[in-house]
């Protein structure tokens, strides 16, 4: 078998049955696939300030980000889901993530809690933008499940962000 048969066999295979048509199929399994990079780097993110935390609120932000956390891996396998339902492939590794992720990385070796936390509320809103633009596109291809999801996402980005804003409002 030569090449050429051989990566459209792996194609085929992958391509799950759906009425949306190729270009949705195309552009919302893609779109999909980057806002999963996204949350996985968001997820990430909110572990290692929960993890790295200190000061007089450590117990209340580390349980808040601990909660978020949960809340943002959570959507990672409805996601990555949806974009094999509408007949796409999704992320298949952490350097897949690194290629298309938006939401950008925190390595530094410390982070004051008002940064982390200012840090993540940034990342939220980013996030909900994120969203609101899949949104736009999955509508306009009538995929209503996705849209859906999309929604509820959306109320559960806005609401960490909510608390986040909250959190870092000066005293």
């Amino acid at each position: 078998m030569d090449k050429k048969v051989a990566q459209q066999h792996r194609s085929l295979s992958l391509a799950t049955p759906t009425d949306l048509g190729e270009d949705a199929t195309r552009d919302i399994a893609a779109a999909l696939t980057t806002l999963l990079a996204d949350v996985f780097a968001l997820y990430l993110k909110t572990k290692n300030f929960h993890w790295h935390l200190s000061g007089p609120h450590f117990r209340d932000y580390h349980l808040m980000l601990d909660e978020q956390g949960a809340e943002v891996f959570a959507m990672t396998d409805d996601i990555a889901e949806r974009a094999r339902k509408v007949g796409g492939p999704t992320l298949k590794s952490v350097g897949h993530i690194a290629r298309l992720q938006r939401i950008l990385d925190n390595d530094a070796d410390f982070v004051t809690p008002q940064d982390m936390l200012s840090e993540l509320r940034n990342d939220n809103k980013q996030l909900v933008g994120i969203l609101r633009q899949l949104h736009e596109l999955t509508s306009s291809y009538n995929d209503h499940a996705t849209t859906s999801l999309i929604e509820n996402w959306i109320d559960e980005a806005e609401r960490r962000l909510w608390f986040l804003f909250e959190v870092t409002r000066l005293e």
